[in-house]
């Protein structure tokens, strides 16, 4: 390949593949093809994997920006969209969950994507139902575990699936689903799986909310409710000068004055385990949202440095 094809690949459309041969071929073929000229501020040509569930937005986007910094210009981007059955719970949105293929890999072509494996239930679960799963322990026991019993574990079992089916180097996930990021992060390591972990920041609208795909589902009226979510997490935020205490008070005090928004919870916890910091603690921490805003349900976070309590 040419250092001018270099300069294009970002511009391409990806290579959309279904099944796991076609998974197998773009990588045999990108394998095949060697190095490509590189500047020498190029990162080395690694395979770097995003995982979706589709129905892309520009938190996404950004996600597969950095994969395409993490692999290299010789390396090799694949972003998977497979919306996965076994994290959804009785009654969730598993039916009617955003689905928009074409319109997922036109996004993709501006950002440096190389392969779209976009497979169905049966090529992720040729036998059904897998017997064995991946679970998450205690960190999917409480508040998204607890809100929504097995979903990690389902996140867990699908990612550890996909690393095997698409091999990457480095795998690149949003920081908005901190539990989920932490629980990834933490199978890795507990269970040897040779993929270095990147977490993204999360990509907001210009008035603070969150990127979501569920955003979609929001109304006008209700989208300007769930701006109390990032209100609160900010107003959590500017009080960690009056210690944990303070700092849950004030987040609380916006969500209690939002209406049509319903708390599922509010907590400040360790980044390392999620369990709820003590409230004489001190230092690093993650204030944590989950709400309902009409039948949307949304979740976000923000880090806070907790201070000493004055």
């Amino acid at each position: 390949m040419t250092s001018q094809a270099a300069d294009t690949q970002d511009t391409r459309t990806p290579l959309v593949v279904r099944t796991r041969d076609e998974l197998r071929d773009a990588q045999m073929r990108w394998a095949l093809a060697g190095p490509v000229e590189s500047g020498p501020d190029d990162g080395p040509g690694r395979r770097a994997v995003v995982m979706t569930m589709g129905a892309l937005h520009d938190g996404h986007l950004e996600l597969v920006r950095r994969a395409r910094a993490e692999a290299g210009s010789s390396g090799q981007v694949v972003v998977t969209i497979f919306v996965n059955p076994l994290q959804f719970g009785a009654g969730e949105d598993l039916d009617t969950y955003p689905r928009d293929l074409d319109g997922d890999v036109a996004k993709l072509a501006g950002v440096g994507a190389d392969v779209v494996f976009a497979p169905t239930p049966d090529v992720v679960y040729p036998d059904g139902d897998p017997v064995v799963r991946v679970s998450a322990g205690r960190i999917g026991e409480v508040l998204e575990g607890e809100s929504r019993p097995g979903h990690l574990d389902g996140v867990l079992t699908v990612v550890l699936k996909l690393m095997h089916l698409v091999r990457p180097d480095v795998a690149l996930f949003g920081e908005k689903d901190a539990q989920q990021l932490l629980a990834v992060r933490r199978m890795v390591r507990d269970l040897e799986v040779p993929v270095e972990v990147v977490g993204v920041p999360t990509v907001r609208e210009t008035d603070g909310l969150a990127l979501s795909s569920r955003n979609a589902y929001l109304s006008d009226d209700e989208r300007e409710r769930a701006l109390a979510l990032s209100r609160a997490l900010r107003a959590g935020a500017a009080a960690a000068d009056r210690g944990a205490p303070g700092v849950i008070n004030d987040a609380r005090e916006v969500l209690d004055g939002a209406d049509g928004v319903v708390v599922d919870y509010l907590a400040l916890v360790d980044p390392l385990t999620v369990a709820p910091v003590a409230d004489d603690f001190s230092g690093p921490a993650l204030l944590l949202v989950a709400a309902r805003v009409g039948s949307t349900r949304l979740i976000d976070n923000q880090a806070v440095e907790v201070l000493p309590q004055r």
